[in-house]
């Protein structure tokens, strides 16, 4: 039938050669980040990956999937986008991580309202350093060009994560105990949650996100925003088989109070001194401009603490010595108690105090 119309593809919206010429654009930056296991390369229906060639004899898989959040609408309006690949990432694999599983490969998905390459090439290419830090292969990924769904530069991540563990090595926490020592692992700032509360408070304060930040005048306001999400993994991994290592969190929205009880059996609670460390320029400038109270921080933000690990109390000198000497930064916070109710818990104590200028 004649063509009426004459409408293509691209003229609603979605160009095809567009996101062939992405592929390409990518094959190398995924080639850099194969390891062990991987069975094939990008292009395919379905990627390939080889437990048993990557060393393990009897694992457990272990999933997870999450994205960046807002904090994607900072790094469009400053179009400064490479770090939220590092995001994607991290937010994945420290939840594999806290399992005491070590993370294998890794997917995208990057949706659009309208596909520039330059720009996809440079998130992507943040996704794969971040999978150089995890030391997982990007395997293989989505983009979808979305007209009417997103704005012409908007975009949207999700990141799909897998990783293994020998049967038997799972950490569960089921053996945290009294008398158990909390340590802290300090973040890279903001981390991947609470950026609408952030938003809020850089539009309520009237700043430009290109102007120095106020409080880092060497950085622009926007660069001190996006720094990325610490990757915890190799360094977790190494305290992991050095032994005593009990259970690990990974504080991310719900901040300290909500993560760390995940981890903690019941009739336990975990008792935590926020003057043990100070609170990061970040999160105090954000608590002064938006007027937050010390408990609406300490439950939206890791305030400075992206990951906590439980430790036997014998072997807590040896877990830091581990996590210090693999780049860590570690403060002992607080230590495992009991409890009279049956629902394990965090208390904070100092808060009122310890985080008021």
């Amino acid at each position: 039938m004649e063509n009426i119309t004459g409408l293509s593809y691209k003229d609603s919206g979605v160009d095809i050669d567009a996101g062939d010429e992405l592929v390409e654009a990518i094959k190398p930056l995924a080639a850099a980040t194969t390891r062990s296991g991987v069975a094939s390369g990008l292009g395919g229906f379905g990627a390939l990956f080889d437990l048993k060639a990557a060393g393990y004899k009897d694992p457990i898989l272990v999933a997870a999937t999450d994205g960046v959040g807002t904090k994607l609408k900072i790094a469009i309006n400053s179009n400064r986008l490479r770090t939220v690949g590092v995001d994607l990432v991290a937010m994945c694999v420290n939840d594999l991580v806290v399992q005491g599983a070590e993370p294998l490969f890794f997917l995208d998905y990057y949706a659009t309202g309208g596909l520039e390459v330059k720009s996809a090439a440079s998130v992507i290419a943040g996704i794969a350093e971040g999978c150089r830090l995890a030391g997982c292969a990007l395997i293989g990924g989505e983009t979808a060009e979305m007209p009417g769904m997103y704005a012409a530069k908007d975009f949207d991540l999700a990141g799909f994560a897998v990783g293994a563990v020998e049967r038997g090595e799972l950490l569960t926490g089921e053996t945290v105990s009294e008398g158990d020592v909390v340590l802290g692992l300090t973040s890279g700032g903001l981390h991947s949650n609470g950026f609408s509360l952030v938003r809020k408070v850089v539009e309520k304060s009237g700043l430009d996100l290109l102007a120095p930040a106020p409080f880092d005048q060497k950085r622009s306001l926007a660069e001190a925003l996006l720094e990325p999400t610490r990757i915890y993994v190799k360094s977790c991994l190494s305290a992991i088989r050095g032994g005593g290592v009990k259970a690990l969190a990974h504080i991310t929205g719900g901040g300290l109070i909500e993560n760390i009880p995940r981890v903690l059996p019941r009739g336990l609670a975990a008792e935590i001194d926020v003057s043990t460390w100070r609170l990061p320029d970040v999160f105090a400038w954000l608590a002064d401009a938006g007027g937050i109270a010390p408990g609406e921080m300490a439950r939206t933000f890791n305030c400075g603490i992206g990951m906590a690990v439980v430790a036997d109390a014998g072997r807590a000198e040896d877990v830091e010595a581990a996590l210090t000497q693999a780049g860590e930064t570690v403060f002992t916070i607080g230590r495992i108690v009991s409890t009279s109710g049956d629902e394990p818990i965090v208390i904070i104590k100092g808060l009122d105090s310890a985080w008021r200028s």
